[in-house]
């Protein structure tokens, strides 16, 4: 008897997005299927998929014990998530040699699906570090009998949803910070800095609005930046290492002595990022702003404001969303207020207007005519020729100056005087 031969044999997932990208989160349903082509006829012993998620962290470290002896310390953790398995022909067994509980396979495409949930628990987001990663697969394996078992993994994304609207992360973040440049006996004046964003919480894709004043009193050229950090830590045998990337910059005019700068709303947009895995107790990704005054010749001036990368954006209204729909419920309540069926006719002048009213009217009517002949023209007309006045004659000096230019002569001055 010829037996046939496994021509494919992959693993595809029912993605539950319209990105056709097998995304997931805690408690989601992970289905799919395994499909198997063969060419002619195979007798299989058992196919069961294997569910697993970890978190793993290693890296090693060589240490000099001597002149001559040199060891390397490896360092290693993992925390497990889930791990399950769920046979889907027969099942497996120690006696390899056994003809009995075969299945037969005949020639063609076969598929064969399965579903599983995730735990209900905080699960870290998926991510792939230099000393560390989290992972979430589904293995396949096909036993068949006095052949070496076939196996196929695909692994699946994991995102552990971070709602940015909370009153934690759309509290604003803010700091000051001040440096004196010293060289020998002499200082020169200080560099200030104090900057502020609008939230903790923000998702990729947006723009961080960065509020900043930067004044430098001191001697030497100054470089107002700002940049956005992604700094991951790893855990391992009470070790722990860490990697930091830039992720997004900016640079703002350099600034001479006696000079200031602000930032109104000053953009920096955020990339496409991972989200902020903080609930993981061997791998951490955080973020930060930094908002620093490059100095030459000197330690930059730096101000760090924390970051969360969150994966739900913010609403319209942020947190208050429940609150202010209630009171928009209750400021509209008028809308249900029906009109009668019926309109009733206006009241007359006689009832409204009383002969006391009338007799009234007409002397102030009487007064109006004599300022009227006194201005030599109607009194509307000199009213309206007070609150109609023409635009003033144009001119390059501006009457109103800006306060940010204000601003900067003051600080100029305060430097000058310190």
């Amino acid at each position: 008897m010829v037996l046939g031969k496994v021509r494919s044999f992959t693993i595809s997932y029912d993605c539950p997005n319209e990105n056709n990208i097998p995304v997931y989160a805690s408690g989601d349903s992970v289905s799919g299927r395994v499909t198997i082509e063969v060419t002619g006829e195979i007798r299989v012993r058992s196919l069961a998929i294997h569910g697993r998620g970890q978190a793993k962290v290693r890296w090693t470290e060589s240490r000099n014990a001597g002149s001559n002896t040199a060891y390397t310390q490896n360092y290693t953790e993992e925390v497990e998530y889930f791990n399950r398995k769920d046979p889907l022909i027969g099942h497996e067994r120690d006696d390899d040699d056994s003809e009995e509980d075969l299945t037969t396979i005949p020639s063609g495409r076969h598929e064969y699906p399965f579903s599983f949930e995730l735990p209900q628990i905080p699960l870290a987001t998926s991510f792939e570090g230099k000393y560390g990663s989290v992972r979430y697969w589904v293995k396949a394996e096909l036993h068949r009998p006095w052949m070496l078992v076939m196996k196929v993994k695909k692994e699946f994304t994991v995102f552990e949803h971070i709602d940015i609207n909370t009153p934690l992360l759309l509290s604003p973040q803010a700091g000051t910070k001040e440096k004196t440049l010293c060289c020998w006996f002499c200082s020169s004046g200080p560099i200030s800095l104090s900057a502020k964003i609008e939230r903790k919480g923000y998702t990729p894709g947006e723009s961080i609005h960065i509020f900043a004043e930067i004044e430098n009193c001191s001697s030497r050229m100054v470089v107002p930046k700002a940049a956005i950090y992604q700094t991951q830590t790893f855990y391992a045998k009470g070790k722990m290492k860490e990697v930091k990337h830039l992720v997004a910059n900016l640079r703002g005019e350099s600034l001479s002595s006696g000079k200031s700068e602000s930032w109104n709303g000053k953009l920096l947009k955020i990339p496409p990022v991972s989200p902020s895995i903080v609930d993981c107790t061997i791998i951490h990704v955080e973020y930060s702003l930094t908002v620093y005054v490059d100095i030459p010749g000197a330690m930059n001036l730096t101000l760090n404001l924390p970051l969360v990368i969150g994966t739900i954006p913010l609403h319209p209204f942020g947190s208050r969303t429940s609150s202010v729909s209630s009171q928009c419920s209750m400021n509209l309540n008028w809308l249900s207020l029906t009109l009668p069926e019926q309109p009733e006719a206006p009241p007359s002048y006689s009832e409204i207007v009383s002969d006391q009213q009338r007799r009234n009217n007409l002397a102030t009517t009487a007064v109006r005519d004599e300022l009227e002949r006194l201005f030599e023209g109607p009194l509307f007309a000199y009213i309206q020729e007070f609150r109609y006045q023409p635009p003033p004659v144009y001119s390059e000096i501006d009457p109103n100056p800006d306060q940010s230019s204000q601003n900067r002569e003051t600080n100029a001055t305060n430097c000058s005087t310190r």
